[in-house]
């Protein structure tokens, strides 16, 4: 029976040992933190993240222009459209956004801080209310926008998540808490200290249904000294909602702010817009037509 037991009790170290090697198997390091310490390190990640993404000339982006492949889904998964597009962004408040469908050019969204317009077969309007509220809901939750400047904000809530394995690379979860309650936790990849995955988790605040949105980042590509996620893809509540899958992108070409007026869309439309036929073209399409009769 000492025999058993010695035995029991050698396997049992073996165990724990063995359990100690595996991620999440025991008591992580975020779990025995202190919050100032959690903070601190949840900070140190996300300025470990800031420098593999390209540092200062990460952080000091003016513009963006990419082009690439946008493919949309519908409330059930499946697709509902694909098509080439091209997006300029100016990523400093106000946001600027426009994005054209390749390569005729004849629908085009704009967006510009809380102001928007479309530009499609019959013509020129302005943006849905819900469009711009997607949109500014979006620009809350962009990563670009969370690492170089809502970090930054006085009443965020900083906590480091722990280590994990996560697409297949051991990470670092860091989770933030703004001040609308929303909680946005991002997986930073260790080895390359790029973000590889954002879950946002936000609740309605009449339904009170909650909301889970899952990023995933990955085909990374250095630009102009900045590292550039060539496949993004969104997930809603299991459901995927878009995945993109960009050619090539260049930064800080000096976009003029002119480009996302509603004055720019009606320049277009008048370029590409239906064209009232002429005289002639009117008295042959009627002597056609009393032909015909």
């Amino acid at each position: 029976m000492r025999i058993i037991s010695r035995r029991f009790a050698a396997a049992t170290v073996l165990v724990f040992a063995f359990l100690a090697l595996v991620p999440g198997s025991s008591a992580q390091e975020s779990d025995v933190m202190m919050p100032a310490q959690s903070a601190a390190k949840a900070k140190e990640v996300l300025q470990q993240a800031i420098e593999g993404l390209g540092g200062a000339a990460y952080l000091n982006v003016h513009d963006v222009t990419c082009t690439g492949r946008l493919g949309l889904f519908g409330h059930s998964g499946e697709l509902n459209g694909y098509g080439h597009f091209e997006d300029f962004t100016i990523p400093t408040p106000p946001f600027k956004d426009r994005q054209e469908n390749l390569p005729k050019r004849n629908i085009i969204e704009v967006r510009n801080g809380d102001k928007g317009w479309d530009l499609d077969r019959g013509g020129v309007t302005e943006a849905r209310t819900s469009d711009l509220a997607r949109y500014q809901e979006d620009m809350k939750t962009d990563i670009d926008n969370i690492l170089r400047h809502r970090i930054h904000e006085p009443d965020m809530i900083f906590r480091y998540g722990g280590p994990d394995v996560v697409d297949l690379h051991e990470s670092d979860w860091v989770e933030l808490v703004d001040s609308e309650n929303r909680t946005i936790r991002i997986a930073i990849a260790k080895s390359s200290h790029l973000p590889i995955r954002m879950v946002i988790d936000t609740r309605n605040a009449n339904t009170r249904m909650r909301t889970e949105e899952i990023e995933y980042f990955s085909n990374y590509h250095p630009f102009s000294g900045i590292q550039t996620p060539f496949q993004i893809t969104r997930d809603r509540n299991g459901i995927k909602v878009f995945q993109v899958f960009f050619d090539k992108c260049e930064y800080n070409t000096n976009l003029s702010d002119s480009l996302f007026t509603k004055e720019s869309l009606d320049e277009r439309w008048s370029k590409v817009g239906k064209k009232p036929k002429d005289k002639k073209s009117k008295d042959k399409d009627s002597s056609t037509s009393d032909t015909e009769k």
